[in-house]
């Protein structure tokens, strides 16, 4: 075997292991939805709403849905509380990520991840570039892992919602849940 085709050889065996590895992922992924807002209530929750919106149509449940303002204890206790529900396997928070003073999600819950998944982050911002150009260095969407419990952080616009939604979060979310529960 030549060393090319070798390594389409290593290539196939990994496309396929990633592949199984999603195929056996669970599916009804239940899935508790925040807003961070100083603003937004449950009328005006455009971004919210679409969120639950793209995990139903995909299969997934809501089973909690929260507001809550841009405050860094609120936020954790938010986290703590979609930790400690044994119903809650994926939490997606949106709003609060960018530089402003008043956007404290990515500290609120940087500190409180066991395990931080920076590739959904980069490709966030990268997916972002190429949809709004430079502005998508603002972003500091987070993602990880917290007491085997898979955590989102996105921006509140609708159309980072819908970016991160379509792109990243429904094509990973099983995949993520199954691997932060292995034994």
């Amino acid at each position: 075997m030549d060393k090319s085709s070798h390594h389409s050889h290593i290539k196939e065996k990994e496309f396929k292991s990633h592949e199984a590895h999603k195929a056996q992922a669970p599916s009804g992924i239940r899935c508790m939805v925040v807003t961070v807002s100083d603003t937004r209530g449950e009328e005006t929750d455009v971004s919210g709403k679409s969120i639950q919106e793209y995990l139903i149509k995909n299969g997934h449940q809501v089973v909690a849905y929260q507001i809550v303002k841009d405050e860094t204890q609120e936020i954790q206790n938010l986290l703590q509380q979609g930790v400690a529900n044994p119903e809650v396997q994926v939490i997606i928070f949106n709003g609060g990520t960018g530089i402003a003073p008043r956007d404290v999600t990515y500290e609120a819950l940087e500190k409180l991840l066991d395990k931080r998944i920076d590739g959904f982050g980069e490709i966030f911002r990268y997916l972002s570039y190429k949809e709004i150009g430079s502005a998508a260095i603002l972003s500091r969407a987070l993602a990880g892992v917290c007491n085997r419990k898979i955590v989102f952080s996105i921006p509140g616009s609708p159309g980072a919602v819908e970016l991160a939604m379509r792109e990243l979060i429904l094509p990973e979310m099983g995949h993520l849940v199954r691997e932060a529960n292995k034994e």
